[in-house]
């Protein structure tokens, strides 16, 4: 193990917070050339080369600091968005949770999001569905706090419109009903269906909301992993 390798484990050791960023990923020509074959496989891809980048550049004062928060970065990747194309470009986030007790880290993603950008407010932001036990089904207890602190967000105006994923139709309706900002969208996953369910259908045409297809697998781990879109 090299000198870098044993720093980057005793820094990543003592820290309680990581904050790995990536980039823009049609920046990395390696990876373009790679085409990876899953999604597991490119976001290992993702997290070793930020990881090796960012551990190839420690300085001695980081180490003798031992941060209790580690901001990893492919600086070469990342990308702000320029200030006179801000209103051509829509930005979409999907906010992957992951773990136990995340829905006060929702803000910090999207702060951060808007940060990482340069902007100061994302226009959508999706939300995959939390974590839950195996064998219980997902209920809107499950979705409330993640929902509200949305909301939140939503009224502060970090957010423009808030959706959700991988809801059925009763489950999309519990929400829609007890939610102060309603759901403007809804992900389906390619995976689970060839066409979008009927009763689904017919309920967000009846309240305008976007069915989306996605195929995204489900997240492991602890945190909230945060993914977005410019166009």
């Amino acid at each position: 193990m090299g000198t870098d390798s044993r720093a980057a484990g005793a820094l990543l050791a003592r820290a309680s917070t990581l904050h790995l960023q990536t980039g823009n990923l049609l920046n990395w020509g390696r990876l373009r050339k790679k085409c990876p074959s899953t999604h597991s496989e490119e976001l290992r891809d993702c997290i070793r080369k930020t990881l090796n980048e960012w551990s190839s550049q420690i300085s001695t004062d980081l180490v003798r600091e031992f941060p209790d928060v580690l901001e990893c970065t492919v600086s070469h990747a990342v990308e702000k968005i320029n200030p006179d194309e801000r209103e051509e470009m829509k930005v979409s986030a999907k906010l992957f949770i992951v773990g136990s007790n995340s829905s006060s880290s929702t803000r910090n993603a999207v702060d951060m999001a808007c940060s990482v950008l340069g902007v100061a407010q994302l226009d959508s932001v999706i939300i995959a569905s939390p974590p839950i036990e195996d064998g219980v089904n997902l209920s809107l207890e499950h979705l409330q706090p993640y929902w509200e602190e949305l909301q939140n967000l939503v009224h502060s105006k970090k957010i423009v419109a808030i959706g959700t994923s991988d809801l059925d139709k009763t489950q999309l309706e519990q929400l829609y009903q007890w939610a102060q900002v309603k759901p403007n969208s809804n992900q389906v996953n390619l995976a689970s269906c060839c066409v979008m369910p009927p009763d689904l259908t017919a309920f967000a045409k009846q309240f305008d909301i976007q069915l989306l297809t996605h195929n995204d697998p489900k997240g492991s781990g602890g945190g909230v992993l945060i993914c977005f879109l410019k166009c």
